[in-house]
């Protein structure tokens, strides 16, 4: 079971980045997933969260109404579309899953089993 993120890079203030979350070993259709960054010298945060089903998203306050979460069952990946980027969105983004997670926790890490390594997001111009 591997989670792979992807996806990030340098980008200005203002400007967009879409994050990508593949799995291998598993099928993410029977998954919730969460987005969580941390920024350099800070404690890691959750970001936003979608259920297996997709019907249910979760945003922390930071982020809610520039991210926008969603998941593709044809090509079994999770996607962070972050746009409005500030430099304080700069941070390792890391993605992970669990078969079951409550709502209500959806964005605590205690919540999630498998974890796949970071991908880097530089807002700065």
């Amino acid at each position: 079971v591997q989670l792979q993120a992807s996806g990030g890079g340098l980008v200005e203030p203002g400007g967009s980045r879409r994050l990508s979350c593949e799995a291998s070993g598993f099928s993410l259709d029977d998954y919730a997933i969460g987005w969580f960054r941390q920024a350099p010298g800070k404690e890691r945060e959750g970001v936003s969260s979608i259920s297996s089903s997709g019907h249910s998203t979760y945003y922390s306050d930071s982020v809610k109404g520039r991210f926008t979460i969603s998941r593709d069952s044809a090509d079994k990946t999770v996607y962070l579309q972050m746009n409005g980027l500030k430099p304080e969105d700069t941070a390792v983004y890391f993605c992970a899953a669990d078969v079951f997670v409550r709502s209500e926790f959806a964005l605590l890490e205690s919540q999630y089993v498998h974890w796949g390594q970071g991908t880097l997001v530089t807002v700065s111009s």
